[in-house]
């Protein structure tokens, strides 16, 4: 596997984003790339007691108009980001983990982010931190055309297809509601760092490793 991984930025990231980046030495982020509806730059999901549920980032919409990821904006006009943290909490309120996160969670969610990229960059910064990841993460405001010597998933890692063939499946894990529903898998990092804890780190390393 390629040492660097290329990316769309993402809005706190599958546990599968951070299985790849714990197997890489670097993330490179595109920020220059286009905006993309119901992908994983405004979208993550966690296990409900109906099932998946999808938490989605209002953003500053411009009609008809393509926009680089570096220039789209946040919408705060309905409370979007109160909402998440109420899903959050309702979700993970008894996992063992959850007081650990929580006050960090209430306070990047309740400070008003003025682009999407920056509220993206402030989840994956956080996620390291807490999985104690430490590798170079690099920002590119200009789209990037040539992606040799990078593995590139901008495209394949998607909410709507299939894991890649180069991406492995993370799991199964301890999990809220797999006694409803079984293990439901590519599923928003908090769910295993609310569920596992301080092992979360080395079961990512475990996976690709």
């Amino acid at each position: 596997m390629p040492g660097t991984i290329l990316l769309s930025a993402f809005y706190f990231g599958t546990v599968e984003h951070y299985a790849l980046i714990a197997a890489g030495h670097g993330v490179v982020i595109d920020a220059g790339e286009h905006y993309e509806r119901q992908s994983y730059r405004s979208r993550t999901s966690l296990p409900g007691p109906n099932g998946r549920q999808d938490l989605n980032v209002c953003i500053a919409r411009r009609s008809g108009e393509k926009m680089p990821m570096h220039t789209v904006g946040l919408s705060y006009a309905e409370p979007w980001n109160h909402r998440h943290l109420q899903a959050i909490r309702s979700t993970y309120g008894q996992t063992p983990w959850f007081i650990h996160f929580i006050d960090e969670l209430e306070a990047l969610l309740g400070q008003r982010h003025e682009g999407l990229v920056d509220l993206d960059l402030a989840t994956l910064r956080l996620t390291l931190k807490w999985l104690g990841l430490h590798v170079p993460v690099e920002v590119r405001r200009e789209h990037v055309e040539d992606a040799s010597g990078l593995l590139d998933l901008r495209r394949s890692l998607h909410p709507k297809e299939p894991l890649p063939a180069n991406v492995p499946a993370v799991g199964p894990y301890p999990q809220v509601f797999a006694d409803r529903h079984g293990f439901m898998g590519r599923m928003c990092i908090l769910d295993l760092l609310m569920n596992t804890g301080p092992q979360a780190g080395a079961i990512l390393k475990g996976v690709t490793g």
